[in-house]
């Protein structure tokens, strides 16, 4: 049952990062694709992602639901062995998505500042989330006792910091792989030309990533193997498959789910490692069977409606945004 548990949260987080990366993609790119002036192009490129970004989020909030419901004393160890990540993680995701909620509600305003505020937001998330998995990699600052070390810094360690800016360019991949599909049809060749040159720090991002890991990370399983392979089969995908962009985006948000998927399966059934050496199991880190049964009452139930939404979502907005469009923000 606690597996079952730990697979549900494995689903969870692969799907906000395999849909909402496209909106910290297109949220980061957001001046690089339309002019500061040409505002109606920045409301296009916007309103590509506007009927989605609210439903990806929801994953997350589920997400973080299971973790403190069936697994309360990983929350706790992880949460404060990384807690300057967490404040700059949730500092980004509200600024990001007030910023686009807010942008257009005054007709006729100023809204250069709005537009900085939803890149600067998108970039910290995807910069925070980057930091917060790579130290989850490479063990959390924690002592023996599973208690955080008074060493703010060593979370941004080298490691880390590659999987910072490694983030960055795999959400900007994904994003633009997004708007080949949705985007409107005056910035296509824009977007093209963008996907291209973030295809080569991405593969060097994947490569410098593995090999950095695979020669400091002990005790990783055969599963971890799995979903690196897993993750350079998808950036091949998106690699060769650009001129195809219904292939090509699926392949990118498979791609930008395998980090958190790897974080999952790195030391399984060992969920949180630390640079002392101090292990909590998935066993450890499970509530009790009684409320993991509670829990398993709402499970089914909210992950079918949270994929169907999100499918009707989909089905209703797949068409690319042109200047008829009902624009949401």
């Amino acid at each position: 049952m606690v597996t079952i548990w730990w697979g549900v949260l494995g689903l969870l987080l692969g799907g906000y990062f395999a849909l909402a990366g496209y909106d910290y993609g297109v949220g980061m790119l957001l001046p690089a694709l339309s002019r500061s002036r040409d505002e109606a192009g920045q409301r296009r490129v916007l309103g590509a992602v506007g009927p989605f970004f609210l439903a990806n989020e929801v994953w997350l909030v589920a997400a973080v639901g299971v973790l403190f419901g069936a697994f309360p004393h990983l929350e706790g160890r992880v949460f404060a062995g990384a807690y300057v990540l967490v404040v700059l993680l949730l500092l980004g995701l509200v600024t990001f998505t007030a910023a686009v909620q807010l942008r257009s509600r005054r007709p006729g305003g100023d809204r250069r500042g709005w537009t900085f505020a939803i890149t600067a937001g998108a970039l910290v998330t995807a910069v925070s989330w980057g930091l917060f998995l790579g130290n989850l990699v490479r063990g959390l600052p924690l002592d023996a006792q599973g208690r955080p070390l008074d060493d703010v810094l060593a979370l941004f360690n080298p490691y880390a910091v590659l999987w910072g800016l490694g983030f960055v360019a795999l959400f900007c991949l994904q994003g633009l792989a997004f708007l080949a599909v949705r985007g409107p049809a005056e910035i296509a060749g824009r977007v093209r030309r963008l996907a291209r040159s973030f295809l080569f720090p991405v593969g060097v991002f994947l490569v410098t990533a593995t090999v950095w890991g695979a020669l400091s990370v002990s005790g990783a399983s055969w599963a971890a193997l799995a979903v690196v392979v897993l993750a350079f089969a998808a950036y091949l995908t998106v690699l060769f498959g650009l001129r195809s962009p219904r292939l090509a985006l699926p392949a990118a948000m498979l791609l930008s789910a395998c980090p958190a998927l790897l974080v999952g399966v790195l030391r399984f059934p060992t969920v949180l490692f630390s640079t002392t050496g101090y292990q909590l199991t998935v066993d450890q880190a499970a509530t009790t069977p009684d409320m993991a049964a509670v829990l398993g009452w709402f499970a089914a139930p909210t992950l079918l409606v949270l994929i169907v939404v999100q499918w009707l979502t989909w089905r209703a907005h797949r068409r690319p945004v042109t200047e008829k469009s009902l624009l949401h923000f």
